[in-house]
């Protein structure tokens, strides 16, 4: 099949989803506590976030730009916030071409070893 058109772009698409992973929390003096695989579990909340989109008919693309830190201050989010990702949200254009993707095998992707 040809490329995905989604029309999807930053200039152009409804919202504008920025995804924030938390560093480290602060307790009620201020002082740092540590924050156990924040990577982990913002991996899997994007994830649930993308397939809830995409079961609400609407358009996702992931986008990554580099470096990241302009958007906590554009937002005026925390220091101990750092921004991992924006998710360009919104419905597909008219005409759209959605790639047909084969569900693999579940032994395609899984091993067990006796």
């Amino acid at each position: 099949m040809a490329p995905t058109n989604t029309s999807l772009n930053l200039d152009t698409a409804p919202y504008l989803i920025v995804i924030f992973q938390l560093k480290y929390a602060l307790d009620t003096d201020g002082e740092r506590i540590k924050q156990y695989y924040a990577g982990e579990t913002v991996g899997i909340a994007t994830g649930i976030l993308l397939t809830a989109l995409h079961h609400a008919g609407l358009a996702t693309l992931t986008h990554t730009p580099n470096p990241m830190s302009f958007l906590r201050r554009l937002i005026g989010h925390p220091e101990n916030e750092r921004a991992v990702m924006i998710v360009v949200t919104g419905y597909p254009a008219e005409g759209a071409r959605v790639p047909d993707i084969r569900r693999k095998d579940f032994y395609e992707i899984a091993s067990f070893i006796e």
